[in-house]
């Protein structure tokens, strides 16, 4: 197997920064608005390609709570087992960006305080089931309609969830689907022979 310096040399995610290969200081650190960081599982097939488990993501417009609570928020909205949260900090990095404009970052600032006025304290520190029932009455709020239209143009797009999901990307500039798994369920337990027939052969 090959060791993890020789695999794909790329950054995990577009805005997503390898802490050790791109060496974020403390002192960039505190310039920072916010700062999400993490580390990948090794075995993940998100580790397995990233030059680094460790990576981290600068916000420079909403603040360390807001950004913590749009990822809260995003993983609340669209729940997947064993997905990153790196995955999940681009929906923040996203936001992030969107704030720039005033009428966003105060969107976001008054969304996060209503999510905090519902759990009568910090939505972040109650439990799953409770945030989950907070956003499910707060669904038409226009933070949380933010947030999950972000997630459905952000969430899924791009090469750290297409490793998560085992989605290999087009398959015209490879030759089509037709040989190359084409009405073959063979991802599926004990598929049928109907359903999962030898490969074609001209």
């Amino acid at each position: 197997m090959m060791d993890r310096d020789t695999r794909l040399q790329t950054r995990p995610a577009s805005g997503l920064d390898s802490v050790s290969s791109f060496g974020v200081e403390r002192r960039s650190l505190l310039k920072t608005s916010a700062m999400l960081t993490g580390v990948l599982l090794a075995q993940g097939a998100i580790g397995l390609l990233a030059p680094s488990l460790a990576w981290a993501l600068e916000v420079k417009t909403i603040d360390q709570k807001q950004a913590d609570t749009v990822l809260r928020l995003a993983k609340v909205l669209y729940p997947h087992e064993g997905l990153e949260d790196a995955v999940y900090a681009l929906v923040v990095k996203a936001i992030d960006e969107q704030a720039a404009d005033p009428a966003t970052r105060q969107l976001v600032a008054a969304g996060v305080e209503a999510l905090n006025a519902q759990a009568g304290g910090t939505w972040l520190t109650v439990s799953p089931d409770r945030q989950h029932d907070i956003v499910a009455a707060l669904i038409t709020d226009p933070f949380v309609q933010k947030v999950r239209a972000t997630c459905i143009t952000t969430l899924y797009n791009n090469d750290m969830a297409f490793a998560h999901f085992g989605y290999e990307g087009e398959a015209f500039s490879k030759g089509g689907y037709l040989h190359r798994g084409f009405n073959d369920l063979k991802w599926l337990p004990d598929p049928s022979l109907e359903a999962s027939p030898a490969p074609y052969s001209a």
